[in-house]
């Protein structure tokens, strides 16, 4: 595709576009249906009270939520992808927010389901399992509400915690408009003097310059002009801390991280395990520092200096159709039937392949119930291939769930989201290594395969460790100035980083702009799934059939077991320290490798 000037929509080639008729034929077709969905709310608010009545009741309530569920599927796919393909257009805009509201209704209709549903006694339930073998089907399920059982409380007080739901939003709100919205940088200076934009999505292709003076400028463009609004940026951040203590605290949770991680099922354990990990093996990031400052040949290296790559950009041009074929001869350890479904996804349009004018930016993939639809804008580059592997990744997780799992366990928690997609980079890293000749091909993709390491294990570790700590200080008392985020956050650089760089003090005010921060105990899960890919991805190469029939049962597992089990099955416990050590370890070798061909 051309890069001199976006296509209109109607000039993509329909081969490029996804297949969303698969989901309904029409816009009135969709109609038709999202009909039917405003007639749930109704429907569930009879079963208000009932619950516990009977066996044969509380399976028709169950029934109903998964005939809810996979009709929302449809409908929020259809108008959610329509409206990604121009965000410009305002009937796919208007008919996402009809059901945004449609949902909003149910909700309120359902509210009774776990109050009602944990107040069933054990005896009781344990009968209507023995009178109604259907009704196992969905033992886990019910299971998993009733975990929550001390941690529910009285209908007043639930009442006040739903009334203050939209208001503990505020803090990630005013972050976003304050730092997308409001906030302006002034322009970075190149070494000829010419004047670059600094916004959020400029920085890191600014700081991935070749040009060292550019590099400099925009890194105090950026965290100058954060400093100058640091202690609203505390604030903000502190009334988000703030907010996350009110709820696990009214809610009976031992700490904040318990009470987040044990919505996935994941023990606070693993949390504490990968920070651990990470600091017994912070030797490799020091080393992987020293080597960077010795190739880019600089008497100091700066915090400026971190993205830009190594060795110099290689034109590596190349198309869709080079990188498919690239990616299935990479994921061939994989087996045959994994394949047949990758071929699949390309022959029958799972794929939205190019940018159009007002088509959504970045790449995703949905797991809708008839097939994955995936959005890519590619753009013939080396980290185009890298994403339509990530990204098909993706998608085989969730075809294989939804096929395989009954629709109440047929999605899965995000804290495994992340394996299948980088899995299938790592699989390909390791293919193009092995097949490359050229000296400087080779070191590019080491190079690019440490940058992941980087900013995935360390850097999202990094974070994970400062958001416990800011979540501790606030348990015990302590005020979140912008002098005790900025120390923190300076000494967790120094921590990581080592001594062979200048921790530069602007660096001090990255916690300022990272959104992550606003989404409760989120990054970790970036450094784990990361660290169990590379895992499963050596398990697969090491050991062929035999691993990979693991690792597609956990594909296949959706939600039917906790994430930890669902990992043990494919031959990687994530409750012990040992597959983030693993992956660090590669890390490591990868260094050594790089430094052998200079």
């Amino acid at each position: 595709m051309s890069e001199e000037r976006i296509p209109k929509r109607s000039e993509i080639p329909e081969e490029s576009k996804w297949a969303l008729e698969d989901i309904y034929p029409s816009d009135e077709a969709w109609e038709a249906d999202f009909e039917k969905f405003k007639s749930f709310p109704e429907r569930v608010a009879s079963y208000k009270g009932r619950l516990g009545e009977s066996a044969g009741t509380l399976l028709e309530f169950l029934r109903l939520s998964d005939e809810i569920a996979v009709l929302a599927d449809s409908l929020g796919n259809y108008a959610q992808r329509r409206s990604d393909e121009d965000t410009a257009n305002t009937l796919y805009q208007g008919m996402t927010g009809q059901l945004m509201n449609a949902y909003v209704a149910l909700n309120a209709a359902g509210s009774f389901e776990t109050p009602e549903i944990i107040s069933i006694p054990e005896e009781k339930l344990e009968g209507f399992y023995a009178e109604c073998e259907d009704l196992r089907l969905y033992k886990r399920a019910l299971d998993r509400i009733r975990l929550k059982k001390d941690h529910i409380l009285s209908e007043a007080e639930e009442r006040i915690i739903a009334l203050a739901g939209e208001m503990s939003q505020s803090p990630e709100n005013i972050f976003s408009m304050f730092s997308d919205a409001d906030l302006k940088f002034p322009d970075a200076l190149d070494k000829d003097g010419k004047a670059h934009q600094v916004t959020h999505g400029s920085y890191i292709p600014l700081v991935q310059s070749s040009d060292r003076v550019l590099r400099k400028s925009a890194f105090e463009s950026m965290y100058h002009t954060y400093d100058s609004f640091k202690n609203t940026c505390a604030a903000t951040l502190n009334s988000q801390i703030k907010a996350v203590q009110f709820y696990s605290a009214a809610r009976r949770y031992e700490s904040s991280l318990e009470a987040e991680l044990s919505s996935n099922e994941v023990p606070v354990e693993v949390y504490h395990n990968l920070i651990k990990a990470v600091h017994e093996n912070m030797q490799y990031m020091y080393d992987y520092v020293k080597l960077r400052k010795k190739l880019m040949g600089v008497d100091e290296l700066h915090m400026y200096d971190l993205y830009t790559p190594i060795v110099s950009d290689l034109d590596m041009k190349i198309t869709f159709e080079e990188a498919k074929e690239t990616v299935l001869k990479a994921l061939a350890p994989m087996g045959e039937d994994y394949l047949a479904l990758i071929r699949k996804g390309f022959s029958e349009r799972w794929i939205d392949v190019y940018e159009n004018e007002g088509k959504t930016s970045g790449a995703y993939s949905a797991g809708a119930r008839v097939h994955p639809y995936v959005l890519l804008n590619h753009k013939d580059t080396l980290n185009c291939m890298f994403t339509l592997a990530h990204e098909m990744g993706h998608a085989i997780h969730s075809y294989l769930s939804n096929k395989t799992q009954p629709v109440v366990y047929s999605d899965y928690v995000i804290f495994v989201a992340e394996v299948a997609s980088t899995c299938n980079e790592a699989l390909l890293m390791q293919y193009l290594l092995k097949n490359t000749t050229d000296r400087r091909e080779k070191a590019y993709l080491i190079n690019y395969f440490l940058e992941q390491f980087r900013t995935t294990l360390y850097r999202q570790t990094m974070f994970a460790e400062f958001e416990l700590k800011i979540n501790e200080l606030s348990a015990s008392g302590e005020s979140l100035t912008a002098d005790t985020l900025n120390d923190l956050y300076y000494e967790l650089n120094k921590l990581y980083f080592g001594d062979d760089i200048v921790i530069d003090k602007e660096i001090a005010l990255e916690w300022a702009r990272i959104p992550h921060f606003y989404y409760n105990y989120y990054v970790y899960q970036y450094a784990t799934g990361y660290s169990a890919a590379i895992a499963l991805s050596n398990r697969i190469l090491s050991e062929g059939e035999t691993a990979v029939k693991d690792y597609l049962g956990f594909l296949s597992g959706g939600c039917s077991k906790d994430p930890i089990s669902l990992l043990r099955g494919a031959g990687v416990d994530m409750a012990s320290e040992k597959p983030v050590a693993d992956a660090l370890g590669i890390f490591g070798e990868l260094i050594r490798e790089m430094e052998a061909l200079f």
